[in-house]
């Protein structure tokens, strides 16, 4: 049996926080087979992060260029590093080959010492965006996260947004170079993720802060899409728990291991509720603490647009809706299978949104 290594990239995120924050509780480790904080290391940027991770959670530390690929080499395979948790860049895919490429070193190291077909694994973080109207997928229907012609549906996606279909075509390189490599390949997608960050570093969300800063820009909040379009929603606390039983199956491998590959996609969502609803129940919130004089719900006009698209990375008016709209059928099943269960229903978000504004308000 491989004794694994397991190293955490983003630690300083708020998935990526949460993650490191939960993986090394100690009512949790003792019970991932063969793996302690001794066999868990975190990527980090500066001496005070390490200092941090070394502190707060009792793990090693690492420094390094993630585009360098001799830099990433070194670490991987100095460190005998087997799992990585990619956390950063769901975008480019440079960084990722260079993982992968290294964790297949790895694997042929131990494969020369014993028979160890699941040694390596790499699981890279997406979005929801990538498998949503933005990208061309399908929306007709539900698109199960474990449906078998995934792999092909998704490769064959196109959108109007060139830096998406960028993103959809860095989770197929994935995949691929995993199976160039012998390095098993999971492709973990987060979808709006709301509560509490519990990591050193950032506390609050994307999607669910992005109604904000858009709202406070055009002082108030706007629909941005026509209809009612809906999208799958997590809890951050159901959010990690998933990427900690994907951790127990690859850990106890065999029969346990989780699928892979082609057949190795994971939504983190307990189900879907509608934008509008969402706007509705954080406009009340945010008229009440004087965020916005109003909290009636209307749609964006031209002009609203692009005082949204500035407070949004100085987004144009037509990707305001990739912020902060869109249709996702994404429908979450893989995980059931590694015995997950999410512990909040999808309008938890709507009765969370107060203390959501007031999180987001505060660490803004």
């Amino acid at each position: 049996m491989v004794q694994h290594n397991v190293l955490i990239t983003g630690g300083s995120g708020y998935l990526g926080g949460t993650l490191l924050n939960r993986l090394t509780e100690p009512s949790l480790t003792n019970t991932l087979p063969g793996l302690s904080k001794g066999n868990i290391y975190a990527l980090v940027r500066n001496e005070s992060q390490a200092e941090a991770v070394r502190s707060l959670y009792g793990v090693t530390p690492l420094t390094f260029d993630i585009n360098d690929a001799n830099a990433v080499r070194d670490a991987i395979v100095s460190n005998k590093i087997t799992v990585v948790y990619f956390l950063v860049d769901p975008v480019r895919s440079d960084a990722q080959v260079h993982f992968i490429r290294a964790l297949g070193e790895v694997r042929h190291s131990l494969t020369a010492q014993r028979d160890c077909v699941d040694a390596v694994h790499f699981l890279h973080t997406t979005g929801a965006k990538m498998f949503s109207s933005h990208t061309g997928a399908p929306t007709d229907r539900p698109l199960l996260d474990n449906d078998p012609g995934l792999f092909e549906i998704h490769r064959a996606q196109r959108g109007k947004h060139p830096v998406l279909n960028q993103a959809v075509q860095t989770n197929i390189t994935v995949i691929e170079e995993g199976e160039k490599h012998g390095v098993r390949t999971y492709i973990f997608t987060p979808c709006i993720v709301y509560g509490k960050g519990e990591g050193f570093g950032n506390k609050i969300s994307i999607q669910t802060v992005d109604i904000v800063k858009a709202a406070k820009a055009a002082g108030g909040v706007f629909k941005v899409n026509n209809g009612k379009p809906s999208w799958p929603v997590c809890h951050i606390e159901d959010n990690t728990s998933l990427y900690i039983d994907l951790l127990k199956g690859i850990l106890q491998g065999g029969e346990s291991s989780p699928d892979h590959g082609r057949n190795g996609f994971y939504l983190a969502a307990s189900g879907n509720v509608a934008w509008d609803d969402l706007y509705e129940a954080m406009a009340k919130t945010l008229a009440k603490r004087g965020v916005i004089k109003y909290s009636t719900i209307v749609q964006a006009d031209q002009t609203t647009l692009e005082k949204m698209g500035a407070a949004l990375d100085g987004a144009p008016a037509e990707f305001v809706s990739v912020y902060v709209g869109g249709l996702c059928t994404f429908t979450a099943e893989h995980g059931k299978k590694l015995g997950w269960k999410p512990e909040f229903v999808p309008e938890h978000i709507l009765e969370a949104a107060d203390e959501e504004v007031d999180w987001i308000l505060k660490h803004l």
